[in-house]
């Protein structure tokens, strides 16, 4: 696929409806720009934390754990992990 694009005021690059819907690119969506000696490539960037949410979620309910449960859990993990020291 070849598009051209033009730079605006303050450098702006506007993507055409079609390569934002067929990538999911949304208003606010983060692009990394790599140059690739002279080659500029635009790449998406995936935020992580929805999708470790949705992962963790998906553990939760597999696991039959409400999330009070799943927190009480994680404490305890943590308290075992590095226990009080005395000074």
């Amino acid at each position: 696929m070849s598009l051209t694009v033009q730079v605006r005021k303050r450098g702006v690059l506007t993507l055409p409806a079609d390569v934002r819907q067929k990538y999911g690119i949304e208003t606010g969506d983060t692009l990394r720009v790599l140059d690739l000696d002279g080659i500029l490539v635009f790449t998406p960037m995936v935020p992580m934390v929805p999708e470790l949410a949705r992962e963790i979620e998906r553990l939760r309910e597999e696991a039959g754990l409400t999330t009070e449960q799943m927190l009480r859990s994680l404490r305890q993990l943590r308290e075992q992990a590095s226990p009080a020291t005395d000074v």
